[in-house]
């Protein structure tokens, strides 16, 4: 029997929460019911559709629901695909949340706690956490948001929650852009990495080696680089594609990560320029977006960190 198309007057939301084991799944829940969202947790797959119809019937009562979804389900990732695609064709507003750390994270975290992982049985925790990456590999590919929280603790996941929820009803995309060094380590949560090392190092000249690409003396320093002005024009034909491409599928998040060598001088100034050609096409009613704004954060991940 097929499941009936949701009304047309239904406003109900579904997000469901998934990843991996450890990553923070829990707390990202809290915050969603703090947020005034009506949760459930360790919901079996088959039950999504079973939770959207009760909710559908609420006469307006629920109107925003949050399932966390794990791996204990038996036939989880086969089982989880299916309810999210019959969801789709019944017309469902659903978005995934996928929560991931690094191996050598979620260990510690796990031998904090003193508990086994959930798919290690008689092996290493390493091991059962090898085991869920693969079994929820399809399902971070198409997760609309994708969370690492290796470097984050509980109140900057909080914070990331309630930046991506809080007003999830009003339209829009939402656009995060940050600097980072290449010698920490590539952002894992990044939708697009653009590598600006081609221009030359404020590191190099004495008078900027103390100062950020936040700072006027730096900025105009690399945007007047050769180069510097054609890339930015270039890369900002390049995300109006992106971002007109993300509208269509209906995504509402990007992460837009730059990366120079320490994450200090040239990746911050072309960031912040990057942040506002973002800010400008969310404004811009002549580009046939209906002036559809873009919440842009900009964050510099390794900012002070030398």
């Amino acid at each position: 029997m097929t499941a009936a198309a949701l009304p047309a007057h239904s406003a109900l939301r579904l997000v469901v929460i998934t990843g991996l084991s450890g990553a923070g799944r829990s707390t990202a829940a809290k915050c969603l019911e703090d947020l005034g969202w009506f949760v459930v947790d360790n919901l079996p797959p088959g039950l999504l559709d079973t939770m959207v119809e009760l909710g559908s019937r609420s006469a307006g009562t629920i109107t925003k629901i949050a399932a966390v979804v794990d791996v204990r389900s038996r036939g989880f990732t086969s089982d989880l695909q299916g309810a999210l695609a019959a969801l789709e064709r019944r017309g469902a507003e659903l978005q995934v949340v996928f929560l991931e750390a690094a191996d050598d994270e979620l260990v510690r975290r796990f031998e904090n706690v003193r508990r086994p992982h959930p798919l290690q049985g008689d092996a290493r925790i390493i091991d059962g956490i090898a085991r869920e990456r693969e079994l929820l590999r399809d399902v971070r590919g198409e997760a609309d948001l994708v969370l690492d929280t290796t470097r984050l603790n509980v109140h900057e996941l909080r914070a990331k929650i309630v930046a991506a929820f809080a007003d999830v009803d009003e339209p829009g995309l939402r656009a995060t852009v940050m600097s980072f060094g290449y010698k920490y380590g590539l952002p894992v949560d990044a939708d697009l990495v653009v590598d600006c090392r081609f221009l030359p190092n404020p590191h190099w000249i004495p008078e900027l080696r103390g100062l950020t690409g936040r700072d006027s003396e730096v900025r105009d320093y690399v945007l007047q680089q050769p180069g510097a002005r054609e890339f930015l024009d270039g890369y900002e034909k390049l995300l109006r594609i992106v971002v007109d491409g993300y509208r269509n599928e209906g995504k509402r998040y990007m992460m837009l990560a730059i990366g120079c060598t320490g994450g200090k001088h040239r990746s911050v100034a072309i960031a912040e320029e990057l942040a506002a050609s973002l800010r400008t096409m969310g404004a811009d009613v002549a580009d046939g977006h209906g002036g559809e704004p873009i919440d842009v954060q900009v964050t510099h991940r390794d900012l002070g960190r030398e």
